[in-house]
């Protein structure tokens, strides 16, 4: 090895010694949601439906998250076996949460045919189902490990939706490349959101860890592509419907209807002269 090589992995060693500890595997947290994912939906990995089959993906699951937290446990308030049993206590809750919500897209979605393909073929589905369980433990304060589930959804979906959001349920994201759900975003029931979505922050500073920055979607909200709403006192009020790409940074009031006021001109191709450079 150069003297050059040396000196450089001298520098990565003081760099990372104080960045590699207690943080879980990125490997393993994404067999524990894929492994988790399999035992709510058996379809996804075979047909198998048996009760027993369930039960050892459940007891997978738990070994797996076990053995994440024991890597993290100094950085935990209770014990690793202890988070567990209270993670496997909420599950049962965000299952049924999660039926709501493919229920509710074979509901609205006229492409849908059944539930069993929003478990297969929507990304969006995908995408809530991850949100879901990491929700539950961002809710038990276990740190970094929500966000690289969250992430891990991110890269196959083109959804990021940050685990500290407050989503209920049903929702429904259809499409769904780059939706962005800002940490502090609230979603009420029945609600839809195209792709292109962002539910933002006005301004990013680090002094506004701990606010409400990002926005609060009531009930029977659709919002279509490319809309982006943004700041943490932005309420878009029950059974409103906003029109694709808008921008919006103020409260709107329920029973609206928001939408860009332009227009889109349409000439006949043969009084249409094109300019000189008008290819790609």
């Amino acid at each position: 090895m150069t003297n050059m090589n040396k000196a450089f992995a001298s520098r990565l060693r003081q760099f990372n010694s104080g960045h590699c500890a207690d943080v879980p595997s990125v490997e393993l947290s994404r067999l524990f949601i894929e492994n988790l994912n399999h035992a709510l939906f058996p379809i996804r990995k075979n047909c198998a439906v048996d009760e027993g089959e369930i039960t050892i993906e459940l007891d997978r699951s738990a070994v797996k998250l076990r053995e994440l937290l024991h890597s993290i446990r100094k950085s935990l308030d209770r014990s690793p076996t202890e988070m567990v049993d209270d993670f496997f206590s909420r599950l049962p809750e965000a299952f049924e949460q999660l039926a709501e919500d493919a229920a509710a897209i074979t509901r609205n979605d006229p492409a849908a045919t059944c539930v069993e393909e929003i478990i297969l073929c929507y990304p969006g589905f995908y995408a809530i189902t991850v949100y879901r369980l990491a929700h539950i433990l961002y809710e038990l304060k276990i740190p970094v490990l929500p966000r690289i589930l969250a992430e891990y959804a991110h890269e196959l979906t083109g959804i990021d939706i940050h685990p500290g959001a407050q989503i209920a349920s049903p929702f429904f994201i259809d499409h769904g490349t780059g939706v962005v759900i800002g940490e502090t975003a609230q979603i009420g029931k029945e609600v839809r959101i195209y792709q292109g979505v962002t539910l933002g922050a006005l301004t990013v500073e680090r002094s506004m860890a701990n606010t409400k920055r990002h926005p609060t979607i009531e009930d029977h909200v659709v919002i279509y592509a490319g809309s982006t709403i943004l700041g943490g006192e932005t309420v878009i009020g029950h059974h409103t419907v906003v029109g694709g790409n808008t921008w919006i940074t103020e409260s709107i009031l329920p029973h609206s209807v928001v939408y860009r006021n332009h227009r889109v001109l349409v000439k006949d191709r043969n009084d249409f002269t094109p300019p000189n450079n008008f290819e790609i």
